[in-house]
């Protein structure tokens, strides 16, 4: 599974199970897409994240 951390958004790449992982696992940490976008960008964390 691929995430891509986009300006205005988030690029989810994978099997429609690993995605709905992925969105439940971050859905407990971020209210909103913009929270997650925010936290990532301040957090110059780039571990499975590609920034484009």
């Amino acid at each position: 599974m691929k995430i891509y951390l986009l300006d205005k958004g988030i690029v989810l790449v994978g099997k429609a199970w690993e995605i709905r992982t992925k969105l439940k696992e971050y859905g407990r940490s971020y209210t909103t897409v913009n929270e997650w976008i925010s936290d990532e960008k301040t957090r110059k964390h780039s571990g499975s994240i590609q920034k484009k």
